[in-house]
């Protein structure tokens, strides 16, 4: 047999005592089977530890921007009347012809609690977003 054709054709698959050799049957697990997965809104939905885990995570992350909210409230509001009490100058300043507190506690509180209250709409949406996108593996 000339090099060529050896190389071209595969060499003879006998064993030394003649008998063909044996055949290997390689096995693996099959691809095509789909296993089921168990999604997050199972969990939820079923209360178990994870589904608990993400809830609860939810509700401390609404929790901390609720209280920031408060915060960004109450906080201004709370010491306005303190720092009109406690420094006597203050309440006397005029802007125009209207006291400065008239003015701060009358016309300027409104626009800022509304601000606040579309900032809070906003952030609450995003976590929830935020929160969908995470349990459907976004």
């Amino acid at each position: 047999m000339s090099r060529e054709r050896a190389r071209r054709e595969p060499a003879a698959t006998t064993r030394r005592d003649g008998a063909a050799p044996r055949r290997e049957v390689i096995t693996a697990p099959r691809r095509d089977v789909r296993r089921p997965r168990r999604s997050v809104v199972d969990d939820i939905d079923e209360e178990t530890r994870i589904g608990r885990v993400y809830v609860q995570a939810l509700i401390r992350t609404q929790l901390r921007l609720g209280l920031a909210t408060v915060a960004l409230v109450v906080v201004p509001l709370a010491s306005l009347p303190l720092l009109f009490g406690l420094v006597p100058g203050v309440r006397e300043l005029q802007v125009g012809p209207l006291p400065l507190w008239w003015l701060l506690l009358g016309f300027l509180v409104y626009p800022a609690i509304l601000a606040v209250g579309l900032w809070y709409v906003r952030q609450a949406e995003r976590n929830e977003r935020q929160f969908t996108d995470l349990v459907e593996g976004r």
